[in-house]
């Protein structure tokens, strides 16, 4: 993969990265809920799921759901339950962090890794980053550093959601904005769902 190449690589991972979608959402929501710092393992677990999910749709896996539309349909069809259930536990959220009395806790790593499987935009990006920025010649190479590229981009730009949900605390902190915000949230979040059912 040439240098230039790879640029337009990391320019595709970051905005593909930092752009509203599933994650971003939720790492918004997190960030006002819980704080940064228990913000963390829900980031790094996207960056890892993602990871994941790259390289196993460069290896083959993007073929074998080309093959089977049964299988996609029903990984698209999880995926939106899942995320239904995600966006309600948004919207039903009434108090930041240590207030919430046991109720919901931040996305776990391997939570957020996991999530990375069932998430539509996850899965376009994924597919789109292998068939443009892979090379039939070098493919083991190119899946790689593809991965490589949105492993770099991912985390800082994931970050930035998390950031303004924490900038956001001291407004939200009235729990009449707090619940609104929440519900807003978890609308946005089902809303993603769109480009996915048309």
């Amino acid at each position: 993969m040439s240098l230039d190449v790879f640029l337009a690589l990391l320019v595709f991972s970051f905005v593909s990265s930092v752009t509203p979608g599933p994650n971003n959402f939720m790492l918004l929501a997190s960030g006002v809920n819980f704080g940064f710092r228990r913000t963390i393992p829900h980031m790094l677990g996207i960056a890892g799921g993602f990871a994941s999910l790259l390289l196993a749709v460069g290896f083959g896996l993007g073929a074998v759901l080309n093959a089977f539309p049964a299988l996609h349909t029903g990984l698209k069809l999880a995926g939106g339950a899942y995320l239904l259930y995600l966006a309600w536990r948004i919207a039903m959220a009434r108090a930041l962090g240590p207030d919430r009395g046991g109720k919901g806790d931040p996305m776990t790593f391997l939570e957020a890794a996991a999530f990375q499987w069932v998430n539509p935009k996850a899965w376009v990006m994924a597919l789109t980053a292998m068939a443009v920025y892979t090379d039939p010649a070098a493919p083991f190479v190119t899946v790689l550093l593809v991965a490589l590229a949105f492993v770099l981009v991912n985390f800082p730009s994931v970050s930035v959601w998390a950031g303004f949900g924490v900038a956001l605390r001291g407004f939200l902190a009235d729990p009449a904005r707090l619940k609104w915000f929440n519900i807003a949230m978890g609308l946005a979040l089902a809303a993603t769902l769109w480009p996915m059912l048309r």
